[in-house]
């Protein structure tokens, strides 16, 4: 039986045992699939930080896709969480919105709002987040289908501008640098 339709976002500044930021975004890509029955993924779009100015650039980037089985939302963070602590997340040692080696949050979930400590959904601060918006606008786009979410998505991105989001890597070039690794 199949899943709920989500959309991630996913952003690295900070590299780790050997792999650049997009490739920590490919590993991310690679260990999140197996989860999903059909996906999409954004482009790779560099950022300038945001809350915490005084580090590296982001690369942020979209996925979205249907879930291959039925999961709880709270087990499908644990397992975003696993994926990001062997990426070389560390949640205990880092600074809140500083830098890290991947983060990976839930945007969307199957149309659900969810209000736990752990947990919001859809993100408390997607409507301010051009780093999110404009790749999810084109991973949803790719994916087909949501009309809905693209709309509520570009209406929020029209609010605010796209203003520091600038396209670093294609979403062809990207699928093509994870097919080789």
């Amino acid at each position: 039986m199949a899943g709920e339709f989500v959309v991630l976002g996913l952003g690295s500044n900070r590299k780790n045992d050997g792999l650049d930021c997009v490739g920590l975004l490919g590993e991310a890509v690679r260990e999140l699939s197996p989860s999903f029955s059909r996906f999409c993924c954004s482009s790779i779009y560099r950022t300038k930080p945001m809350y915490v100015e005084a580090q590296d650039d982001f690369f942020n980037m979209a996925m979205c896709g249907v879930l291959r089985e039925r999961w709880e939302p709270l087990r499908f963070l644990g397992e975003i969480h696993r994926i990001e602590a062997l990426l070389g997340r560390n949640r205990a040692a880092e600074i809140r919105n500083g830098p890290r080696s991947l983060d990976i949050d839930i945007e969307y979930f199957g149309g659900m709002k969810i209000s736990e400590p752990d947990l919001t959904v859809p993100h408390p601060r997607v409507h301010e987040r051009a780093f999110v918006l404009v790749p999810a606008c084109e991973a949803l786009s790719a994916f087909g289908g949501q009309d809905a979410l693209i709309e509520e998505y570009s209406t929020f991105l029209g609010r605010i501008g796209a203003c520091g989001v600038e396209k670093f890597m294609d979403s062809r070039d990207f699928q093509n640098l994870r097919a080789r690794v």
